[in-house]
């Protein structure tokens, strides 16, 4: 009974195939005094691992169901890495916020940031906003909508939502408070005489003016041509970080702003906006990637200045991933240069190339999750993602036959049928039916690995002899319905097969260099029921992988893992 139990165990786990000395190896563990006779109790394991290998994958979770039904409980996943716990955090009183600038599509960086501040908000009962950083009118567009839309599919919610451009009369304010009591001032210099002076630590003639010049200048700015003048933070020329080094507060853009028109002018950096915002809109807890690090001595400065509230910011490590371009920048230039098709391509990390190629909100999630918010940096490969993918996947995505490269198979001695074939083999997500003939198509590739007289096993169907094989067809014999120990087993369609275009992505970059095959497409047939699936399901082709099916006025797949 222990070898039986551990046998049909065993085949269940391996596709209805028991390994003799797997069993053997879960016996021993068991009882370890049947060392003693291991010779012996091979022999024994061999017969039984035999008589089960010769049931169907049916059968034999009929018999475990019997003797052993402790050994089909799945095993639980390994739990997530969570954060750690929040610094000067108090229950009900933790406020983040996840601020993008409306400039493009979001991609999977930006998903690391609105989970990070979100995961955080919720589990201390507290509150998160969406505040849109819109104040580069020159970058911005109408993506206010789409990036929403982003946020959504990916599961994220929020408790508050404004845009920055609304709160400038509120910022202008705060920079006159920073002129009147000396330190700020508006700096006529050219670009190159402000990169000059900040590389030497010198001051530049506008850094002298008095307070009553800079007032004066202030109400100025507001009419003088773009480029004319800005106002910079008086703050330490002397310092070692670069940053501190009187740094640029507003500017001024003539381009119109999406939401606000040209009804102005005088557009806040970030440096100023985003610790102005963090502070005002009640931020306990900002979270931003590393890069921004030398910055932070500008932000505590400017909020010291100005007698703001200061929250605690936190820095991790930007997301990295090998061979795909996490920047707005790069993806828009392999837009323009008619490498990668739209913001949606299957090979960038966008969120909707990402939902296009068949990646789960909540895989994208749990990938976050278990990064955590190290500041150690690092390039993930996105085999990482895809494996956290799969799991998810695979017990709730029906199952079909797809045959790349095909070649058909024509069996005498048969009759034709309808047979039926579960959609899940372990969990119950339905049927479909089949009618099959005498023609059916099998994978080039399978062909390649033939021989005259062997037998194989059309899955879950019957036994085939095979007879002649040339370069376009190959002959067989019915051989009988009984599942023979050891023998091959093969996908197959039957003649009225789909025609498929499967769309496989790639690594978009090899070596830094921009990679020409990184998008393949291939052809194949797949089962009729390819017809009942819905658009934008996943589907598990048997021994190809998961699929994402569009049918948006064509019929195709995109491979997923």
């Amino acid at each position: 009974m222990l070898a039986k139990k551990y046998a049909l165990a065993n085949a269940i786990q391996f596709d209805g195939s028991a390994s003799a000395d797997r069993v053997l190896g879960k016996i021993m563990a068991e009882d370890p005094n049947l060392r003693e006779s291991a010779s012996d109790a091979l022999r024994i394991v061999e017969l039984i691992v035999k008589e089960i290998n010769d049931l169907d994958l049916e059968t034999q979770k009929r018999e475990i169901e019997k003797i052993a039904p402790e050994l089909l409980v799945r095993k639980k996943q390994k739990k997530i890495a969570t954060f750690p716990e929040l610094p000067q955090a108090k229950k009900g009183e933790v406020v983040t916020r996840f601020p993008p600038e409306p400039n493009g599509y979001l991609h999977i960086g930006h998903a690391k940031a609105a989970i990070i501040s979100r995961e955080y908000a919720k589990r201390y009962g507290g509150k998160f906003i969406l505040r849109f950083d819109d104040t580069n009118p020159e970058k911005e567009g109408e993506y206010y909508q789409p990036q929403k839309e982003d946020l959504k599919w990916l599961g994220i919610d929020w408790d508050e939502e404004y845009c920055t451009s609304n709160n400038l009369e509120k910022h202008y304010k705060l920079a006159e408070k920073l002129i009147k009591e000396g330190n700020a001032y508006v700096c006529c210099c050219s670009p190159e005489e402000i990169k000059s002076s900040r590389f030497n630590r010198k001051p530049c003639k506008c850094r002298k003016n008095s307070i009553e010049k800079n007032l004066a200048k202030w109400s100025e700015l507001f009419y003088m041509p773009e480029g004319k003048a800005v106002l910079r933070l008086k703050a330490d020329l002397e310092s070692p970080n670069t940053a501190m080094r009187d740094p640029t507060l507003f500017r001024l853009i003539d381009a119109p702003h999406p939401i606000q028109g040209k009804k102005y002018r005088c557009w806040p950096t970030y440096d100023f906006a985003g610790a102005v915002e963090d502070s005002l809109s009640g931020v306990t807890h900002a979270f931003r990637t590393k890069e921004y690090e030398l910055r932070d001595e500008v932000y505590y400065y400017l909020l010291d200045k100005l007698n703001l509230r200061k929250p605690l910011l936190i820095e991790y490590s930007r997301l990295s991933l090998k061979g795909m371009p996490v920047s707005k920048r790069i993806i828009k230039n392999l837009i323009d240069e008619r490498k990668v098709a739209r913001w949606d391509d299957p090979r960038v990390p966008t969120l909707r190339g990402l939902r296009r190629r068949g990646i789960q909100p909540n895989a994208i999630h749990q990938f976050v999750l278990s990064l955590g918010i190290s500041k150690v940096e690092s390039e993930i490969t996105f085999d990482q993602l895809e494996a956290i993918n799969r799991k998810n996947l695979d017990p709730v995505s029906k199952r079909l036959y797809f045959i790349p490269n095909p070649t058909r198979l024509i069996i005498h001695g048969v009759s034709p049928r309808e047979t039926e074939l579960r959609l899940h083999p372990q969990f119950d997500l339905g049927k479909r039916s089949l009618k099959v003939g005498r023609v059916f198509y099998i994978s080039k590739q399978d062909v390649n690995q033939l021989e005259i007289g062997e037998k194989i096993r059309l899955k879950e169907l019957y036994n085939v002899e095979i007879k002649k094989i040339t370069e376009k067809e190959v002959w067989g014999d019915y051989e009988g319905e009984k599942l023979l120990p050891k023998i091959k087993k093969i996908q197959w369609v039957p003649e009225n097969y789909v025609e498929l275009e499967v769309i496989c992505p790639k690594e978009i970059f090899v070596d830094g260099a921009y990679n020409p095959d990184s998008l393949k497409t291939l052809i194949g047939y797949v089962e009729k029921e390819i017809e009942n699936i819905k658009s934008d399901e996943i589907v598990q082709f048997e021994r190809f992988g998961f699929c994402r099916i569009e049918k948006n006025g064509k019929l195709r797949a995109f491979f997923c893992g």
